[in-house]
């Protein structure tokens, strides 16, 4: 996963850099960049979607991803075009986490309805799903491009209790944060989204540092599921992950050493 945050100088362009490390990604064989969602965290970030824009012309066979997507801080039918641009400009190797949102400073900043984003959510969810479908919404329907019909694929960074209702109406899967979920959140989520039906789960935001470095102990205190160890503990926590039954795992390295999600990669 790629923080796409600001450089420590300013004259140095964004999109270079951003541009730079896709390709170190992908000319390392790794298989997907995922970008994250934010607005009011206190540090400054790029929309993601323009960010996935950016690493459409930089790579060519890299996943492009967003984990996660605040579907309740945008209008549906406006964010189902904006996705819908990203698909095409991919050549439809993109998909999208997404979910109702956990920062309340987003909402606040957007002046939207924290306490009622679980029911926003689940309405934007199907209003662009029939806009990707092609089908009329408020009178009009959204024009699709060729290649674009149906949507990317959606994974879900949601609960438990929402996750089994969504699977069965054809969401294909599932994307748990490393970071706020513990292992047995996970084991029961598991569960719950295969016997619903879900086909893909990727845990998502598990940091990575193999040198355990002093700036990643208060990140190890509080983050549920890490790699913030020594490599032989990292292969075992990597092993119980993929025992649980994940697809894929999105690592990041808040330090931004590459090296160590390649070296988590050949412990698979």
């Amino acid at each position: 996963m790629i923080r796409l945050g600001p450089g420590a100088d300013p004259a140095d362009r964004p999109v270079r850099c951003v541009s730079d490390y896709a390709r170190r990604i992908e000319a390392g064989g790794l298989p997907g960049i995922w970008v994250g969602d934010s607005l009011g965290g206190g540090r400054a970030t790029l929309d993601p979607l323009i960010a996935l824009a950016t690493l459409c012309a930089a790579t060519e066979r890299v996943e492009l991803r967003v984990a996660v997507l605040q579907a309740p801080l945008r209008y549906p039918v406006e964010l189902a075009h904006r996705v819908q641009s990203v698909q095409a400009l991919s050549g439809a190797a993109c998909a999208s986490g997404s979910a109702a949102g956990s920062t309340r400073a987003d909402f606040e900043l957007l002046g939207a309805d924290y306490d009622r984003r679980f029911r926003t959510f689940m309405n934007s969810l199907d209003t662009m799903r029939v806009a990707w479908a092609g089908q009329t919404v408020n009178g009009a329907a959204l024009s699709l491009r060729p290649g674009c019909q149906g949507g990317p694929a959606i994974l879900l960074g949601l609960a438990q209790s929402t996750l089994d209702h969504l699977c069965r109406q054809g969401v294909p899967g599932w994307t748990p944060s490393g970071r706020y979920s513990s292992w047995e959140d996970l084991e029961a989520g598991m569960r719950i989204c295969r016997d619903a039906g879900g086909t893909n789960a990727v845990l998502a935001n598990v940091a990575v540092d193999l040198a355990e470095r002093p700036e990643s102990a208060s990140l190890a205190e509080v983050a549920h599921v890490s790699l913030i160890c020594a490599p032989d503990e990292a292969r075992r926590r990597l092993k119980r992950i993929e025992n649980l039954g994940f697809d894929e795992v999105l690592l990041v390295s808040h330090a931004g050493v590459l090296e160590e999600i390649e070296r988590d990669r050949d412990f698979v």
